[in-house]
Order: structure tokens, then sequence, then C-alpha cells
């Protein structure tokens, strides 16, 4: 399962009450290292659906929760658990070094 879309309306529901650590990956349509890392993240998603979600959230779509978490360079990739952020992953990396900042989750 690929990384799917949420929204200022639904992160709520979707990442602050998910029952399982869930990555964000704060993306602008602009944005070209952003768009590098999103298969990158798909791949992770996949393979990991069992213990990590990943959701997607266009900053600019979506500038409420973006401006709530200090979203100033993007590719910004926040994991939350327990409605709290966890790790923040700043920039776009190769699948090796994104695995490794998330280590503790994937474990």
């Amino acid at each position: 399962m690929s990384a799917r879309n949420v929204t200022d309306a639904d992160f709520e529901a979707e990442v602050l009450k998910s029952d399982k650590p869930i990555m964000v990956d704060f993306w602008a349509e602009w944005c070209g290292p952003c768009k590098a890392v999103s298969p990158i993240l798909d791949r992770i998603a996949e393979e990991n659906a069992d213990k990590i979600d990943i959701v997607k959230l266009n900053v600019d779509d979506n500038p409420e929760t973006a401006m709530k978490y200090g979203i100033t360079s993007i590719p910004a990739m926040y994991v939350f658990s327990d409605g709290e952020v966890k790790k923040r992953i700043i920039g776009a990396k190769p699948k090796p070094a994104l695995e490794s900042d998330l280590a503790e989750f994937l474990a």
C-alpha cells in the first residue's frame, strides 16, 4: 500500500488518533526533492505496512496543519506516535538513510 493523502480536515483523525506510528510527508507539487522522495516513501510504506503508516500532506492545499507544525522547509517528514511528533526528518534522502532514520519505528 502506497502512502495516502491527508488534509487539514482529517489530520486529527488520520494522524493524531492513529494506533500505530505514522509518518507525515509534508510536500508540495512544485518541490523537486519532494517528488524524488515520494516513490521511496511509497516503497517503505509497502514494505513496512504492519509497523508504520505513511501519509502525505500537501502544504499548499493544507496550510493550517503545515503552519501548526512549523513546516518551513520541504520535504519534511514527521513521525507521530500517540498524537505527538516523535521524529523530524528534513530533506530528501536515499532509501537506506530514511530506513536508518526510521529504525526505531521499523524494528
